[in-house]
């Protein structure tokens, strides 16, 4: 099995596809060691290299980016190990689908030859369908590998998950993307019409997409370009790629964790690259300002009290001027809060006090405290003693407002950053007034 892993080597004339065929698919590679950006998973230390070195395949679930080349590897290991190769879409395919693929899988079975079903796009199968999988995988019926750009965690069932190994293949980098491109150079016997400069912006653009790499190289190649383009001639040539970020899959979560954890790190220049990434892509610029409201609240709260005015004067300031120019008062907001000192006191305070308040039940405040509209609640003792805290020396009584049997808490710790120390020397004055009055 050595030779799976040598070299990129162009294919043979009985397996190259038509010279009018896609440049991708006259590129596609005809053995697993000429994949590339996958060495992690192919390489003979891989976990597709270990299986394909002992003849045997498990079932899998290949979980990466666009264009990183699930589908090709799938077909590729069917070769290796000797399966027959089934493949087919969860975009187009039904349950009807689903049992004539399991009938020929069956059939082929009984004549003694396993068959590896690749399904791509398998987090498009619902739950019901995808628990179809599970006899079949289980009796050996097929291999299955299942291809998905989303996180399986979420879009997969843990009943298919755990019959089922997930392996990540990475967003192919620039030196894979590069060794692209020379094929590209080498299938077409000819260069780039491209200078250094304009080549790197092409890799850039691809933004990890080998396939969407290669569809713009042949963009290139179709036409008669004289100078070679350099990154502006490219640009205007070229349609410009949209960043991947679908608004309610996992990238639109990783994105906005990154935001957050940004503005919580006070780095300004990260959190607004983050925030750049998803206006770009087109996220509602509401729903950004919604997540820095919770930030400002979150972790910055008390220890710069302003944050959350600028969040609502951001959100005022959008309303009212609209894309694009209000979106500058959502960069002020962000700003704003990376910047700002933090504290997640109010948060923790939050989370305590409702804890307890679950665990305490229905305790009475202290009679003391109690308003008495009537006489009778007046008789019985309510608001007897009640100490006004205006009358009393700095409007502070020093009284208790606990209930009766439960002991004070203490809920709210302010930081020593920012307005927050004003107010943890202001707490701790009243504490030494309360103790004194105990005393």
């Amino acid at each position: 099995m050595a030779d799976l892993f040598a070299g990129y080597e162009p294919a043979s004339p009985d397996d190259t596809p038509a010279a009018d065929a896609p440049l991708a698919d006259r590129l596609r590679p005809r053995r697993l060691g000429d994949v590339v950006g996958q060495e992690h998973l192919t390489g003979p230390e891989g976990a597709i290299g270990r299986m394909v070195a002992a003849g045997r395949l498990s079932s899998m679930i290949l979980w990466g980016p666009p264009g990183t080349g699930k589908t090709t590897i799938a077909r590729l290991l069917a070769d290796a190990v000797g399966l027959r190769f089934a493949p087919i879409s969860a975009v187009f395919s039904g349950v009807a689908d689903l049992k004539k693929a399991f009938a020929e899988a069956r059939d082929h079975a009984r004549a003694g030859r396993r068959t590896l079903l690749f399904v791509d796009e398998i987090h498009r199968f619902n739950r019901a369908q995808q628990d179809g999988f599970l006899p079949y995988v289980e009796n050996g019926t097929v291999t299955l590998i299942g291809a998905t750009t989303e996180n399986p965690s979420f879009e997969l069932n843990a009943a298919l998950l755990s019959r089922a190994q997930v392996l990540i293949l990475h967003r192919l980098d620039r030196a894979a993307l590069d060794r692209l491109l020379d094929r590209a150079v080498e299938e077409m016997g000819r260069p780039l019409p491209l200078t250094t400069a304009a080549r790197e912006a092409l890799v850039a653009s691809a933004d990890g997409d080998g396939r969407f790499l290669l569809n713009q190289a042949e963009t290139l190649f179709s036409v008669e370009i004289g100078d070679p383009l350099d990154p502006a001639g490219l640009s205007s040539f070229l349609q410009r790629r949209v960043a991947v970020y679908d608004k309610d899959r996992e990238g639109h979560y990783n994105i906005i964790s990154a935001l957050h954890k940004a503005v919580r790190g006070s780095d300004p220049q990260a959190a607004l690259y983050y925030l750049a990434r998803m206006l770009t892509a087109g996220e509602e610029p509401l729903y950004a300002l919604r997540r820095l409201t919770r930030m400002a609240i979150e972790d910055i709260g008390m220890a710069d009290p302003q944050a959350l005015p600028q969040c609502i004067a951001a959100k005022d300031a959008y309303e009212l001027l609209g894309s694009p120019e209000g979106e500058l008062a959502i960069v002020q907001a962000c700003l704003y809060l990376a910047t700002a000192p933090k504290s997640n006191a109010s948060y923790r305070a939050m989370k305590d006090a409702w804890r307890i308040a679950r665990e305490t039940g229905s305790l009475m405040p202290p009679a003391n405290i109690l308003n008495a509209p009537t006489r009778l609640m007046k008789d019985i003792g309510y608001g007897k003693g009640y100490e006004y805290d205006h009358d009393a020396d700095g409007a502070f009584s020093g009284a208790n407002y606990w209930p009766d049997g439960m002991a004070a808490q203490r809920f709210y710790e302010p930081t020593g950053r920012g307005y927050e120390k004003r107010v943890a020397e202001r707490l701790a004055w009243w504490d030494e007034r309360r103790r004194e009055k105990s005393d």
